[in-house]
């Protein structure tokens, strides 16, 4: 049988003080993520807060930003705090996880393209099994030095094209759910 983690992944109040805060898709996203938490908890599947930390800015501990969403309740059954994009190799996460028999690994969290997609390309490098749940991650437009705009479904749709069947999984949060349910 697969033992399984929910990352969730820089959810954390820093990033509604970023100059390119948006909050259009944040009631779908807070509610696929709740959804999703909820789920897993229900399975007995721990869910491990990640949180980025820089020296300073709304990033760094002293902010008393590096904190959940306000929409967060539930209660974590690991924290981390990384200094990188990956949530593995530097916060102590990737030691945690193999002494708890953690091979297979559900990504969520902000930004779906930096942090999260990261975080499931080391993942799988490490030898984990990553469900990458796209529904439950935020993201928010870029501008490329061209100046052409790639909106958050673009960006998106990218990282899925990009991690599907080379690094993970792609699912929706049913369908994470329902792939838990099976390897019971």
């Amino acid at each position: 049988m697969t033992h399984s983690a929910l990352l969730n992944i820089d959810v954390q109040r820093s990033f509604e003080e970023k100059d390119f805060w948006q909050q259009d898709d944040l009631p779908a996203f807070r509610a696929a993520l709740t959804c999703l938490i909820d789920g897993c908890q229900t399975r007995n599947v721990p869910a491990i807060d990640v949180f980025h930390v820089n020296p300073d800015g709304v990033f760094s501990l002293d902010s008393g930003l590096v904190t959940p969403m306000s929409f967060l309740t539930h209660t974590s059954q690991h924290v981390v705090h990384k200094h990188v994009h990956n949530s593995l190799t530097e916060s102590g996460l990737d030691g945690w996880l193999r002494e708890n028999g953690i091979t297979h690994l559900i990504i969520a969290g902000m930004r779906t393209e930096q942090c999260c997609e990261t975080t499931a390309r080391v993942a799988s490098d490490l030898g984990y099994s990553v469900t990458f749940v796209t529904e439950a991650t935020l993201t928010f437009p870029m501008t490329h030095a061209s100046g052409v705009t790639l909106s958050a479904q673009d960006i998106k749709l990218r990282t899925e094209l990009v991690l599907a069947d080379r690094f993970a999984t792609i699912t929706d949060v049913s369908g994470a759910l329902a792939q838990l349910d099976r390897a019971v």
